[in-house]
């Protein structure tokens, strides 16, 4: 009998649809959660009123679907950083992820499905013109820190995501999220797994989720160029099978980042090609 993982997909794929028509989409798909960027929602999600925070709520139960969580954390409001030399710009970011964390914990209010905040944002977190890689890498740090006890207090989990060198310049591996992870020592902050931004890994990728289990709570899938499980190369069987050999219990999450082909497709393609390579496992 093939290891029963839990499936989730993205929304962002779903471009330009309503939220309750996506919701229907990818629970016929067969996924049993939803991930949701923020930008999706709002162009100030932070400013998001709570009669609109229970009705994505309503609408995802309605569906039978679980929230997993939020992703492209900093995509809006525009012109955020976290780790500028402009303080009162990097305060006003972390205080936005505060708030990111409120926005979660309330749209799951009840519920207790996902609770993750994914931090991927590559363009938001690098180190700029006049910053050192050990500086903003200590910022991105302490911003996590920082944020750490109202997470922690509100049932939400931060995971740091390490992003290759092709879209950020600093954390670049698992191992270097599991740094920052170590370092902080709270239940809040954890880490994850995404199979397109670990091109920088130096071992098989089922050897570093293996290595890095205990830290890893959460887990994208997708092909290395960026598109939906199925469409390229990657050989998703040893990532699922070391994975089912640990009985991970978090989500298995598209995020596909070439929407062209539609979010219908996507989700009905990538998860019949990942249940197929489950039954090979």
């Amino acid at each position: 009998m093939a290891y029963h993982f839990r499936h989730a997909i993205c929304n962002e794929c779903f471009v330009g649809w309503e939220f309750a028509a996506t919701c229907q989409a990818v629970k016929k798909a067969g996924y049993a959660g939803l991930e949701i960027a923020p930008f999706t929602l709002s162009e100030q999600p932070a400013s998001i009123p709570p009669a609109r925070r229970k009705e994505v709520s309503r609408i995802m139960q309605d569906e039978g679907l679980e929230f997993v969580g939020l992703h492209w954390l900093m995509v809006a409001p525009k012109g955020l950083h976290v780790t500028t030399s402009d303080e009162a710009l990097r305060e006003k970011s972390w205080r936005h992820i505060h708030d990111l964390v409120d926005l979660c914990a309330d749209i799951d209010e009840g519920h207790n499905g996902g609770r993750v905040l994914v931090f991927g944002s590559p363009k938001q977190r690098e180190a700029l013109p006049g910053v050192s890689i050990e500086e903003a890498s200590k910022r991105f740090r302490d911003g996590f820190a920082g944020v750490a006890p109202h997470a922690e207090s509100r049932g939400v989990t931060l995971l740091v995501e390490s992003l290759p060198k092709n879209q950020s310049n600093i954390v670049n591996t698992v191992a270097a999220a599991v740094e920052i992870v170590d370092s902080i020592g709270s239940p809040a902050v954890q880490t994850m797994f995404d199979t397109h931004n670990a091109v920088d890994e130096t071992e098989p990728h089922a050897e570093v989720v293996a290595k890095y289990f205990d830290k890893i709570r959460h887990v994208h899938v997708n092909e290395i160029d960026g598109g939906h499980c199925g469409t390229g190369g990657y050989d998703f069987k040893p990532l699922l099978r070391t994975l089912a050999a640990k009985n991970y219990a978090g989500w298995v999450s598209l995020e596909a980042f070439q929407f062209e082909p539609g979010g219908e497709r996507i989700a009905n393609e990538s998860l019949r090609y990942l249940e197929g390579e489950i039954e090979k496992l």
